[in-house]
């Protein structure tokens, strides 16, 4: 479970949403709701902020109640890399 993690967050934790509405495939005529989730966990090595943001939309109350209803596509945006070379703000899509 989340909360069970205790793992420490920086203030500058975030998470925005782009939000789209348009045809579905297989229904003609009907519209449906896209999201894409952008976390941000800055200091937090890339993996962990992965597994961390998996995890909260598995057990959120607004997730449980939309799944199956939208398509959702959870990323990662900003997070510790491993390697210094990696650029901090390349979107990981994380698979829901």
């Amino acid at each position: 479970m989340v909360a069970r993690q205790k793992i420490g967050l920086p203030a500058e934790v975030s998470i925005t949403a782009d939000v789209s509405i348009g045809p579905m495939t297989g229904k003609p005529g009907a519209f449906g709701i896209a999201l894409v989730l952008h976390g941000s966990v800055p200091g937090l090595a890339r993996a962990a902020a992965e597994a961390l943001v998996k995890a909260a939309h598995e057990v959120c109350p607004y997730s449980n109640a939309t799944r199956g209803n939208i398509e959702v596509d959870i990323r990662v945006v900003r997070a510790r890399n491993r390697c210094t070379h990696h650029n901090d703000k390349q979107a990981v899509t994380v698979r829901t």
